[in-house]
């Protein structure tokens, strides 16, 4: 019986010490996550406390404007009009803002997007005529992004930048040889000829396609004719100057598509001569982006951790 009763308990024992072991990993790993929420936390006052400071040192003394149109330009993205706009109204009402810089890095994306910025521009430059806004090209500005740039009182380059894309495209795919080979049938009933415009499952109508090129064809003369009213007799107009192709920073300049090579800074410090950025840049908040690039599934995976390792 002794030995039994010894071995019972050793075996108590073991278990005691594991059950020890194993609350103690759980403090820690509660202890861990706590520091992460903790320095989350910390890290987001302490941008917001930066943003606040750099505006509050800005906005009484004379300084450059800067809004970041990086990216595509699209409804629900960051250099969205919305965005954009609310940016420029922002710098326009601040009597302390010397000059806007379009800092721009875009491919292009929606000419909706990109005529309502270049409207708005138009329309707050003849609020205040005497604040100017000039567009500086980083690496690409093409499409909408050159769109935008062209509602700018000049815009600047590198010399090696890429700029232009004058153009409009209508793109997608066709899958009817596919389906033929798969034996899939399309079946689409509609209540109009046209409904199903373009069907990428059925073939190409050619009244819908010639539609189609009506339809780009009227966009593009209207992205045409901005670029000529922003750059009025500066543009010096070539063949293929509206076909869509992309000129290097240096033969923009040559084409009157661009005013000169120039970066943020030098333009605050030797054309506006207000060397103080101010970021007027509507940005998603830290969180947000964070848990987008991270996903739900791990925003979840985290937080639950983080609630299990606390309520257990």
């Amino acid at each position: 019986m002794s030995e039994q009763a010894g071995w019972e308990r050793k075996v108590l024992e073991n278990l005691a010490t594991e059950s020890l072991k194993e609350q103690r990993r759980r403090r820690r790993w509660g202890i861990f996550f706590k520091l992460i929420v903790v320095g989350y936390v910390g890290f987001f006052l302490w941008m917001v406390w930066q943003g606040r400071s750099a505006e509050g040192a800005a906005d009484g003394n004379a300084h450059t404007a800067v809004i970041e149109i990086k990216g595509v330009i699209a409804p629900d993205g960051e250099a969205s009009a919305a965005n954009v706009n609310a940016s420029l109204r922002d710098a326009f009402k601040n009597e302390a803002a010397k000059g806007i810089v379009l800092k721009i890095n875009s491919p292009g994306g929606s000419p909706v997007q990109a005529g309502q910025i270049y409207d708005e521009i138009k329309r707050l430059k003849a609020t205040r005529p005497d604040l100017p806004v000039y567009a500086v090209v980083e690496e690409l500005c093409a499409s909408g992004g050159y769109y935008v740039a062209a509602g700018a009182d000049k815009i600047y380059v590198d010399k090696a930048s890429l700029i232009g894309s004058i153009g409009v495209i209508m793109n997608g795919f066709g899958f009817t040889g596919t389906m033929e080979k798969l034996g899939v049938e399309r079946r689409a009933l509609t209540s109009g000829e046209n409904k199903a415009f373009l069907d990428p499952f059925q073939p190409q109508v050619p009244s819908q396609v010639e539609h189609a090129k009506e339809m780009i064809s009227e966009i593009h003369a209207q992205f045409i004719d901005a670029v000529r009213k922003g750059r009025g007799k500066r543009l010096h107009e070539t063949p293929d100057m509206f076909s869509g192709l992309v000129w290097t920073g240096a033969k923009s300049i040559e084409l009157g598509l661009a005013d000169g090579t120039g970066s943020v800074r030098s333009v605050a410090r030797d054309v506006i001569k207000a060397e103080t950025l101010r970021d007027y840049t509507e940005r998603e908040p830290v969180f947000e982006r964070v848990a987008r690039r991270f996903g739900g599934a791990a925003a979840s995976s985290f937080l639950g951790g983080l609630f299990e390792s606390q309520y257990r």
